[in-house]
């Protein structure tokens, strides 16, 4: 039988002699070629189109394979796309990725080593490159081919780290090597669509060991490793597809690589922890609504200086529990209704506690029809600290404050249970009227300097996304510490990314590669940052569904001017003025 796969295919024919031909035919057995050739053999591998020659020869191996739909979901049907995946194996992640993302994407072209030209029938896949040698001439047309087949809103996969996984010394790990620079600039040059895979898996014992010896001997070694796949489970773990644009906050190709290779280590399913199963199992029906008559005539009532202010057919005010009982029961209710829509809820027919009771309830009405549109529930700690006990204040269960904390050094709203109706959630009017609330209040007020409270983190964010934010957001300080800690680790590679660059910039890019619906930071969190908010720490709200919480600290008269003017309007100058 002949032989159909040897080191002789990548010799051209004129360079062939019987002196040659026998030094080949030795060192193919020397490496292990012949095993590959004896799985070309069983599986009438030769002669067949690449992608029956690829399933053939994943069916001959009896590979298992997970992640593969979720992988072809990920990938825009249209345009131009670059897929980057790290490297573990060195030859047959680029047969599985190429099969697999061919099925949504038949225009695939892999940027490959060229010594994947023992495989002929694979070779329409691929743009060959040799990345041991960074002068070869043919690199530069290589990378112009792989160009000018993004910019004709091709699909393009490539392994960046230009070599297989290995072993490395400083850090005691096995990863890819650092990646080029040429995954950031095809990306940004042809404005494609970026996403990245991490394939799992590794080599045997002795390839990382015959490495530490002489790194060639990894390139000697990767037929041996290719044939002994047999039976081996690889996990393909993928990205979404994220817009070039969302990288501009990296100002140079080896920031941007670095934070490219740093989302794929992301996606590594060894460091997915998921959530903890809810508290929170059943839902009771929600309280019947009160009618807005009712809340309209307990608001009436009201002294005139808790209705802060109007605005167009809306109006913001506020009140005590004991002056409002049913429009309270109302917020309750509301509460509870959006809480769920964000995996938050209490379960109970209202969302309420003892605090309720002692808190400050600002809200947003239509007076028209009575509706409520969204409130904020705050605590007057002057007020609520009188007899210096801390378990007046509702944080005080999630967090353990120090006597250098600001709630314990001068008067504070403490900021909590805020909500907006569903219609009115992606409306700059309802976050505007409730800030604009909360600016009117301290000017009738001018005691509270600060404000302090948490964002809550839904959990229908990925874990991940909840770390990343953690190191990205909060300082951390001495006069404040979570109850419960959140308590999830990263892959060493991000943890080393995060460690060595501003996380801040990048956080966007990390969470649309990983939500699946293309969450950002959350809205509220990205408000506080903006009025100059400090993150002291994460905690777990054991009674709010063990929902994540952002802890925070608006220092209001710091706050920007603009910000001032917009939320305090005519009475800002008045308040700074105090400070």
């Amino acid at each position: 039988m002949p032989v159909a796969i040897s080191l002789l295919n990548l010799l051209p024919a004129h360079g062939r002699n019987l002196l040659t031909t026998a030094a080949i035919k030795l060192v193919d057995k020397l490496l292990g070629i012949h095993h590959l050739d004896a799985l070309y053999q069983t599986n009438q591998l030769h002669g067949l189109d690449k992608s029956e020659f690829a399933r053939r020869l994943l069916q001959g191996l009896n590979i298992q394979l997970s992640g593969v739909d979720e992988l072809r979901a990920n990938i825009p049907v249209h345009g131009p796309v670059l897929i980057a995946s790290n490297h573990p194996f060195g030859g047959i992640e680029g047969v599985i990725l190429a099969w697999a993302i061919e099925q949504v994407r038949p225009d695939i072209k892999v940027l490959a080593n060229k010594g994947l030209k023992i495989f002929p029938e694979l070779s329409d896949y691929f743009i060959f490159t040799n990345p041991l040698v960074e002068n070869d001439t043919q690199n530069a047309s290589s990378i112009r081919a792989c160009l000018k087949h993004l910019k004709n809103n091709g699909a393009l996969l490539i392994f960046p780290a230009g070599r297989v996984s290995y072993f490395h010394k400083d850090t005691r790990r096995i990863a890819d090597h650092k990646w080029n620079r040429l995954v950031a600039s095809l990306t940004n040059r042809s404005e494609a669509n970026f996403m990245t895979v991490f394939v799992s898996g590794q080599n045997s014992r002795l390839f990382y060991l015959l490495g530490r010896l002489y790194y060639r001997f990894r390139m000697l070694m990767l037929p041996r490793e290719l044939s002994n796949k047999h039976n081996a489970q690889i996990q393909l773990s993928s990205s979404k597809a994220i817009a070039s644009s969302a990288y501009k906050s990296a100002d140079n190709l080896e920031l941007q690589t670095q934070l490219m290779r740093a989302q794929s280590y992301l996606l590594d399913p060894l460091w997915l922890v998921p959530w903890a199963p809810d508290p929170v199992t059943q839902l009771k029906s929600l309280h019947s609504g009160i009618t807005g008559n009712i809340i309209f005539q307990e608001v009436h009532n009201l002294p005139t200086e808790q209705h802060l202010l109007d605005h167009k057919d809306l109006a913001v005010y506020f009140g005590y529990k004991s002056q409002i009982p049913n429009t309270v029961m109302e917020i309750t209710r509301l509460r509870e209704l959006v809480f769920r829509q964000h995996n938050e809820g209490s379960g109970e027919p209202v969302d309420t506690d003892q605090f309720d009771d002692s808190y400050t309830h600002l809200f947003v009405l239509k007076p028209a029809t009575g509706q409520i549109i969204g409130a904020y529930r705050m605590g007057q700690t002057d007020l609520l600290l009188a007899e210096g006990k801390l378990d007046a204040l509702y944080l005080h269960r999630m967090f353990e404050f120090g006597p250098e904390f600001v709630n314990r050094q001068q008067a504070c709203l403490e900021m909590g249970r805020t909500f907006l109706i569903p219609e009115y959630q992606r409306s700059f009017q309802g976050l505007y009227l409730l800030w604009r609330g909360i600016g009117a209040f301290v000017c009738q007020h001018p005691q509270y300097r600060t404000l302090y409270g948490t964002v809550s983190i839904s959990k229908l964010y990925d874990p991940r996304s909840v770390a990343l934010i953690e190191k990205a957001m909060v300082t951390p300080t001495d006069s404040v510490q979570p109850r419960l800690a959140f308590d999830f680790k990263l892959a060493p590679e991000v943890q080393d990314f995060c460690e060595q660059h501003t996380l801040r910039h990048h956080l966007s890019a990390f969470l649309k590669g990983i939500e699946p619906d293309g969450k950002d930071v959350p809205i509220l969190l990205k408000h506080y940052e903006k009025l100059g908010a400090t993150f002291h720490c994460l905690g777990i709200d054991q009674n709010f569904n063990a929902t994540p919480g952002l802890l925070l600290s608006v220092d209001l008269p710091s706050a920007p001017e603009k910000l001032l003017k917009l939320y305090l309007a005519e009475g800002w100058q008045g308040y700074r003025a105090q400070y």
